[in-house]
């Protein structure tokens, strides 16, 4: 290869690597998408149930458009509403999320927190995220946000606090077994113990459903739902992956989750249920989430979502 030819190829991949970064940094990072996604689990008989899946906003202020897009979300008409956290990213981000979530406050709703709910993000390395283990002992104090506030208002709108605790809610006239985390990201996560008064599934009320709900889908965590009989498991923190290449997928998961189940509709620990091998495995729904940390605006491959979970009977 000549000296020429070799310069011409580099200038070519300067070129491919500077529009990829320009697409990915101000076209796909704002591109939301709305994955609907149907999940043959609820009892035999019973109508559709919707769940608006909401996680990892990363909001900070002067996001209009995000705002508007998550707005917009309850024209869906969900029946419940579960945000898997990682809400915020800024000090002064608490109005804009509060307007955000405003309309889908009015419906029934579960919650826990992410990481970037409890303190503001820090600059760090992007190569960090291809290590095993991307944490890191901040060499600061990092900010603490206002998330006893946020979880006091979610709470007062009637969304139930799920962090490391059970509960029931009762949706479309349906009654749903709830279980969650906190964030094992941040090692917090302490799973409830089955079978006390809080689990709804030991009362004398019929229960439907019994839901997972967690911010990192930790593989911890996930045996310990599937051997709570939990029948669908909801993630949000690995942003698909956020880089991904096309017709790969996700090259990390910032957790010990396989990069094949970074977003979307599975089964765990196996293929999901209702495939060759899936008989004995837990739905599990992990989102791409809507949002980045404002010092890694990017995403390829990989567009910000929201998902709406239609439930039917299996």
């Amino acid at each position: 290869m000549t000296a020429s030819l070799v310069a011409r190829t580099a200038a070519g991949l300067a070129v491919a690597g500077a529009a990829a970064l320009a697409y990915s940094a101000l076209v796909e990072v704002r591109w939301y998408a709305l994955r609907e996604v149907t999940v043959p689990v609820l009892p035999a008989g019973q109508e559709p149930l919707r769940i608006l899946h909401l996680s990892d906003l990363h909001l900070v202020p002067g996001q209009r458009r995000k705002v508007d897009w998550v707005r917009d979300l309850a024209s869906l008409r969900p029946h419940l509403v579960v945000d898997t956290g990682d809400n915020w990213a800024h000090l002064d981000a608490m109005p804009d999320l509060l307007h955000a979530l405003e309309p889908h406050l009015a419906v029934p709703g579960a919650f826990v927190l992410g990481s970037n709910d409890y303190v503001a993000p820090t600059p760090k390395n992007p190569a960090r995220y291809l290590l095993p283990d991307a944490r890191r002992t901040p060499s600061a104090p990092p900010t603490e946000l206002p998330w006893r506030e946020l979880v006091s208002r979610f709470r007062s709108a009637g969304w139930i606090d799920l962090t490391n605790r059970r509960d029931v809610v009762k949706a479309d006239g349906r009654v749903l077994s709830l279980v969650g985390t906190d964030d094992a990201h941040l090692s917090m996560d302490r799973y409830p113990q089955a079978g006390g008064d809080d689990d709804a599934r030991t009362g004398s009320t019929p229960v439907d459903l019994q839901l997972g709900v967690t911010h990192a889908p930790y593989r911890r965590v996930l045996d310990a739902m599937h051997a709570d009989d939990v029948d669908l498991a909801i993630a949000g923190h690995t942003h698909g992956g956020q880089l991904a290449l096309p017709f790969w997928g996700a090259l990390v998961t910032n957790c010990d989750l396989d990069t094949g189940r970074a977003k979307g509709l599975h089964g765990w620990p196996g293929p999901r249920p209702d495939r060759p091998g899936g008989a004995d495995s837990t739905w599990m729904h992990v989102s791409a989430g809507l949002g980045t940390s404002p010092y890694a605006p990017v995403r390829f491959a990989c567009r910000p979502e929201a998902t709406l979970l239609t439930l039917v009977a299996a």
